[in-house]
C-alpha cells in the first residue's frame, strides 16, 4: 500500500504543476491581449486627422515682447501656435490671438479694366495663425502673385477712388489668396490684406 501512495503523489504533483502552468499561460495571454487592445485602441483613437497638420492659432501674450529680427536683412523668428482649429474658416477672436503681418516683397502693377490707366499697389497680409501660414505664402508666391494681378486687372478706377471700393478690393484679394492657399496647401489662414501703397494713374 505504501508503494501505491508514493506513486500517486508524484502523479498528483505532476497534474498540479501542469494545471498551474496552463493557468499562468492563460493569464499571460489574457494580459497580453488586453495590453495589445489598449495600445491599438489608443492608436486608432488618435489617428492622424487633417487638422493635426493645419497651422495653429497663436495665443496672445500680455507680457512677452515681440521677438525682433537680428541684423539688417534678418526676419523675426516665426511664431509657434498652440490652438488647433477644425478648418481655416474658423471664427477667430482677435482679442485672444496674436496677429502676424507679412509684407509681400514687390508691388503689383497692372492695367485697369477700362484701359484708362494702371494700378500699382503694395500689400501686406495678416494672419492669426503660426509660421506655417507664412511658409505656405512663401512657397506659393507665384500663384499668389498671379491671382492678385488678375483681381487687380478687373478693378474699376471709379470704384477704387472711394473707401468702399478699396475695402471691397481688400475682401476680394483676401478671398483670392485664401483660395490659392486652400487649393495648394489645404489651408488658407489669411485674415486680411492691407495696402502699404496704392497708386492709380
Amino acid at each position: 500500500m505504501t508503494k501505491d501512495k508514493t506513486e500517486t503523489e508524484p502523479k498528483k504533483k505532476g497534474k498540479f504543476k501542469k494545471l498551474l502552468l496552463v493557468g499562468v499561460a492563460a493569464i499571460a495571454l489574457i494580459g497580453a491581449g488586453a495590453g495589445a487592445g489598449i495600445y491599438f485602441g489608443a492608436l486608432s483613437a488618435h489617428e492622424a486627422k487633417p487638422e493635426d497638420h493645419y497651422p495653429k492659432l497663436v495665443v496672445r501674450s500680455t507680457d512677452a515682447p515681440e521677438p525682433a529680427a537680428e541684423g539688417e536683412d534678418k526676419e523675426a523668428p516665426l511664431k509657434v501656435g498652440t490652438v488647433s482649429v477644425p478648418n481655416d474658416r474658423f471664427k477667430v477672436d482677435p482679442r485672444k490671438y496674436e496677429i502676424t503681418y507679412y509684407p509681400m516683397a514687390d508691388s503689383f502693377t497692372t492695367n485697369l479694366a477700362d484701359g484708362s490707366g494702371f494700378l500699382q499697389i503694395g500689400i501686406s497680409l495678416s494672419t492669426f495663425y503660426d509660421g506655417k501660414v507664412i511658409n505656405n505664402i512663401k512657397r506659393q508666391a507665384v500663384p499668389i502673385r498671379s491671382v492678385v494681378l488678375m483681381v487687380l486687372a478687373e478693378q474699376d478706377p471709379a470704384l477704387l477712388s472711394t473707401s468702399q471700393g478699396k475695402q471691397r478690393l481688400q475682401r476680394q484679394l483676401t478671398a483670392a489668396i485664401n483660395d490659392v492657399l486652400r487649393e495648394k496647401e489645404g489651408f488658407g489662414g489669411i485674415d486680411n490684406v492691407y495696402f502699404t501703397s496704392l497708386v492709380i494713374q
